[in-house]
């Protein structure tokens, strides 16, 4: 049980008593904020309101990409199974958004029905209309992984003269619609089709401001060979390059996620790392998901300000009576200008701005008469809202982490490579030998054994200073080196025997070929002659 008390002096208020952080950002938002938005029909230019399930849903995952790339075939290799609604082909066979979502039994819940059910974050997809919600669906089925997430399908982005034929509704926006409320956005690439069509460039600009949620996929990566996968790679990164612009790399995964046979199997060392990568990041996002919403908000509080001081600044500059179409359409013209205005008044960085160019289009269809002039208590209350209120429901927010189980996204393919010797990395580097009865290192004792007795043993031991002599020769930092001895000096005596040798000779072979070293020493790895004192 947690509480949080906010103390307003100024305004001599009640004390607010929150008892989660979803409850403490859904009153903040519906005290502090909402009145900012409504005031400035912030609403009908960016973003319609955000309801309790937004506060209180699981967190959401978002496929993205071209048809055929396998987006549903990702779903059904993480869940385990198929799901209601799911087809899989060549060519572009989901035309539709699917929510899978967890549900006691398996079924369809189609758009017009999920969109006026309170209990789903998906009541404001209404506003774009029926041509939309015909092609909306959730398919709701019993299953661990949808226990702690949700997933969102989305039709494959199309390309060439298809993406001409209209859809019928305005399918980036939906996208941007999603963008703002889920947790992870994973863009899918297919190895053989890296082309970015036209619709797909528009929907990868689209996610602008939400690039710390995007994960790439390039998917069917065993189809090629390991030189044709490096310029793939190659041709994604360039490609991404000129529309994502972000000064840091985009973060690529490779692999192959689907259950079938590899079909070039020489990179699967790759393939499986790579994975792993991905499901720790896909399994950390409930553990995450109440900063994510903290920070969505704060996004979402910053747009609101900029919006409130651009239409204030348009009402100002409008006359009372005559000539209100022709400065309209000046000040739409010359929207730029006021940005630029509005940067120096109230000192806003101008990555703050919205797109001018959508901007433009919406104010076009506005009637400029019925803005709002500046109103600074709104604002105030915004800013208290964020140098105050957030200050402390961050407190929260890591109580919370720290008092609640590790919440981790559990069953379908997560728990496969958990299982037995298929664990990632099992019988490799520190690991190699597990289940071997004989001692691993002995194999290659021999070899050690001949330097050993070039290092002076004295007693059949050598000392720190002689066995440093020998080891700094693989050329590893100290800092690693020192983490070898400690390992390797078994019974902790400063000296090194035959055996503690052989050892730390192969911590460094582990070490030079890639692999991590353990914090302790695994207990097939201990001496024989040590295990006795165990």
């Amino acid at each position: 049980m947690f509480s949080w008390v906010s103390k307003d002096a100024r305004r001599k208020k009640e004390p607010e008593l929150f008892q989660t952080v979803a409850e403490g950002l859904r009153q903040l938002y519906a005290q502090k904020l909402l009145p900012l938005e409504e005031h400035y029909r912030f609403h009908e230019f960016h973003s319609p309101a955000l309801e309790d399930a937004d506060f209180d849903n699981k967190p959401m995952v978002l496929l993205v990409g071209q048809y055929s790339t396998g987006k549903t075939t990702f779903i059904r290799h993480l869940i385990e199974q198929d799901f209601p609604g799911m087809r899989i082909g060549p060519e572009p066979t989901t035309d539709s958004f699917i929510a899978v979502m967890h549900g006691p039994t398996e079924g369809v819940v189609p758009g017009n029905a999920l969109v006026v059910d309170p209990r789903r974050p998906f009541r404001k997809l209404n506003a774009f209309g029926n041509a939309f919600l015909n092609r909306f669906m959730c398919a709701q089925l019993p299953n661990p992984v949808l226990d702690s997430i949700s997933i969102i399908d989305t039709p494959g982005i199309l390309s060439g003269e298809k993406q001409r034929i209209s859809r019928g509704y305005d399918f980036a926006a939906v996208l941007e619609w999603f963008a703002e409320r889920v947790d992870r956005i994973i863009l899918l690439f297919d190895a053989h089709k890296l082309d970015i069509s036209d619709e797909f460039s528009e929907v990868i600009k689209a996610l602008k401001n939400h690039e710390d949620k995007i994960r790439v996929v390039l998917n069917k990566a065993d189809q090629i060979e390991t030189q044709q996968l490096m310029r793939v790679y190659g041709a994604l990164m360039w490609s991404l390059g000129k529309i994502i612009n972000t000064p840091e790399v985009v973060r690529v995964y490779i692999g192959s996620f689907w259950s079938h046979p590899l079909l070039i199997p020489d990179n699967r060392k790759l393939f499986e790392a790579e994975e792993q990568d991905l499901f720790k990041d896909i399994q950390s996002l409930p553990r995450n998901a109440a900063l994510r919403k903290l920070n969505d908000l704060i996004k979402r509080a910053r747009l609101a300000k900029v919006h409130a001081y651009i239409i204030s600044s348009l009402k100002k500059e409008m006359p009372n009576v005559f000539g209100k179409e022709s400065k309209k359409k000046e000040l739409v013209n010359n929207l730029g200008e006021v940005y630029q205005k509005v940067e120096r008044e109230h000192q806003i960085s101008p990555g703050d701005f919205p797109s001018l160019r959508k901007m433009q289009e919406l104010l076009q269809t506005q009637d400029f008469s019925k803005f709002q002039a500046l109103k600074p208590k709104l604002l105030d209350t915004v800013d208290d809202m964020l140098a105050n209120d957030i200050a402390r429901l961050m407190v929260i927010v890591r109580q919370e982490e720290s008092l609640m189980p590790a919440q981790v996204v559990k069953g379908g393919a997560f728990d496969g490579t958990m299982n037995g010797p298929f664990g990632h990395g099992y019988g490799e580097g520190a690991g190699e030998g597990i289940d071997d009865v004989e001692w691993v290192v002995g194999k290659d004792k021999p070899t050690y054994d001949e330097i050993f007795y070039t290092l002076s043993p004295v007693n059949g031991k050598i000392t720190g200073a002689n066995a440093k002599k020998e080891m700094v020769k693989s050329k590893l930092p100290n800092t690693v080196l020192g983490k070898i001895w400690k390992l390797a000096d078994v019974d902790r005596d400063g000296l090194l025997d035959d055996e503690e040798f052989a050892l730390a000779n192969h911590l460094i072979k582990v070490k030079l070929e890639g692999h991590e070293l353990p914090a302790d020493l695994p207990p097939h790895l201990i001496p024989p002659s040590k295990r006795r004192h165990e």
